[in-house]
């Protein structure tokens, strides 16, 4: 069983707790390049990264392998820098720079000004804490943006935290990788110490296209994970179709192994997302967690990644599945109150018993950018006709248009597979 990892929380809090008696004051970071390879060195030691993503479930992070966390904004920085150190953890700790798709303007000098001066307050306060391992200073600023005096702006940040701070260095993050940030970023922010990217069916290159765009510093993969919904194929009417869990996990192993870990001369580490649970195009795309705190089959992945050891107990695996006789890609169509049959296709490693839940929502509308706040679609009551494992018959809906049926299939043991498949119903209502 997985839980049998939670005997060892125990032991990561008080060994945690023994850090934080012996730590009191700031731990230096530093980069440094020794025979063409940069290293992170913490407390004058090597320092990997194998973080996380978002700052819940942190004692299973700790039991995992992960010994840092990220976070967007200061919010809660307290809490969460404490609570960090108590595991034995750092902090990349983000502060959140004004983006220009939400109303910031960077022609006006005066909040420009209360922005840099806010910050310096958020160093100046947190500087010292032990748990602290680097700044964050913006994410995806370069998303939907025209304005390059943000660089000039997270510039002055960077030079800033230099002078407040002399312990740790300084990141910024953006989205994907293109030629034209990077320049932009060496040129008018020469104070930024690593390139943070948010990457993820696009991971395996970004070593590659780094060197070739002329940055020769350090990068970490700030955010990693499964096929974007903006970078996967999409049915007929245009709904993006998400990955299986199963899917997934060998996405991250992937990724892990042949474009983080490989890239052993540049990449510092890596941050998964989401550590965590979060409506995001679905409810189920890029969090490792279901909202009840289930574990996936990615978290077998990661835990064998940072750990070099497979969890006792696996999660579910899902093979294949057909909604009519279709596979997902072919865009299954469906009349109104029609009879519909969903076959599915999976095992459990271990043999557990598993259990088959189902939802249908329509397809969700509230559709933002850049990991804005999204709300979930009410899920709806459907005519069961026939239901045993890994099949299920259900009357369409009597309103016209696009739907998911989302499956989560449960192993008894803390770990789950999840699949859905849009649909679409057509008819005159």
């Amino acid at each position: 069983m997985r839980q049998f990892k939670y005997l060892l929380l125990g032991l990561v809090f008080f060994w945690g707790m023994s850090i934080q008696a012996q730590e009191t004051g700031p731990i230096k970071v530093e980069l440094v390049q020794q025979d063409g390879k940069w290293q992170l060195l913490r407390g004058g030691a090597p320092y990997y990264v194998n973080g996380v993503g978002g700052k819940d479930y942190l004692d299973q992070a700790a039991a995992y392998g992960a010994n840092s966390l990220r976070t967007w904004s200061p919010d809660g920085a307290q809490e969460i820098l404490d609570e960090a150190h108590s595991r034995g953890m750092t902090v990349l700790m983000g502060l959140w720079v004004g983006q220009e798709r939400q109303g910031f303007n960077y022609d006006d000098p005066k909040g420009v000004k209360a922005q840099l001066e806010g910050f310096r307050e958020v160093v100046k306060t947190f500087k010292d804490h032990p748990a602290l391992l680097m700044w964050g200073i913006g994410n995806e600023n370069d998303l939907f943006y025209s304005n390059f005096k943000v660089w000039n702006a997270i510039e002055d940040i960077a030079s800033m935290i230099h002078e407040e701070d002399p312990n740790h260095p300084t990141m910024t993050v953006t989205a994907g990788l293109d030629v034209a940030e990077v320049q932009l970023i060496k040129e008018r922010a020469p104070s930024i110490d690593i390139y943070g990217i948010n990457t993820y069916a696009g991971l395996l290159g970004v070593g590659k296209e780094l060197r070739q765009f002329g940055w020769d510093g350090p990068y970490m993969i700030t955010e990693w994970g499964p096929n974007g919904h903006w970078e996967v194929p999409k049915t007929a009417w245009e709904a993006p179709i998400e990955q299986t869990s199963s899917q997934k996990a060998a996405s991250y192993q992937e990724r892990y192994n042949k474009g983080i870990a490989e890239d052993a001369d540049m990449c510092i580490g890596s941050y998964v997302f989401l550590w965590g649970h979060k409506q995001e195009t679905t409810g189920t795309w890029y969090g490792v967690f279901l909202a009840d705190g289930t574990e996936t089959e990615v978290m077998d992945v990661l835990e064998h990644s940072w750990t070099g050891e497979w969890p006792k107990n696996r999660a579910p695996h899902i093979n294949s599945f057909t909604m009519n006789g279709k596979n997902v890609t072919e865009s299954v169509f469906t009349q109104q109150g029609d009879v519909c049959t969903i076959n599915i296709d999976a095992y459990d490693p271990d043999n557990d018993k598993l259990d088959y839940r189902w939802e249908l929502l329509p397809e969700s509308t509230d559709i933002r950018s850049g990991g804005d706040a999204e709300a979930k679609p009410e899920a709806m009551d459907f005519k069961i006709i026939k239901e045993e494992n890994g099949v299920l018959q259900f009357r369409a809906p009597l309103k016209k248009g696009p739907y998911r049926m989302f499956l989560v299939i449960y192993d008894g043991n803390g770990n789950a597979a999840t699949v859905n498949l849009p649909f679409y119903v057509k008819g005159d209502s």
